[in-house]
């Protein structure tokens, strides 16, 4: 399987593996209550550095048209329910994550 990417909403954590084997943990944001971030196995379809807007220094888009995983230009929205369904990260952690996460990492996304 290689590296993929497990997300638990419920606990405002991504896992970053190679197949069996835990590489890192980063804490999250996700979406709100109104616009939850959606279940599902998802595949990173595009990378783009600096989208500009909310999305701080990188975007990851995925397979769920206007889902992503990317940074954040407000540090204090991680590690709680405040997105439009997206996966935020730290500015610096999504960079090392999308240098260890290709286009076509697999992505989970569960509770």
């Amino acid at each position: 399987m290689a590296v993929w990417i497990d997300i638990k909403t419920s606990l405002h954590e991504l896992n970053l593996f190679d197949d069996h084997r835990l590489l890192n943990t980063y804490p999250i944001g996700v979406g709100k209550m109104v616009t939850p971030t959606p279940a599902g196995t998802y595949t990173i379809i595009n990378k783009q550095v600096n989208p500009g807007g909310p999305y701080g220094g990188l975007w990851m888009g995925l397979s769920r048209p206007h889902y992503g995983i990317h940074g954040t230009n407000d540090p204090s929205s991680i590690g709680k329910d405040v997105s439009h369904g997206c996966i935020r990260l730290f500015n610096s952690d999504v960079l090392e994550l999308s240098s260890k996460a290709p286009v076509g990492t697999q992505v989970v996304i569960h509770r």
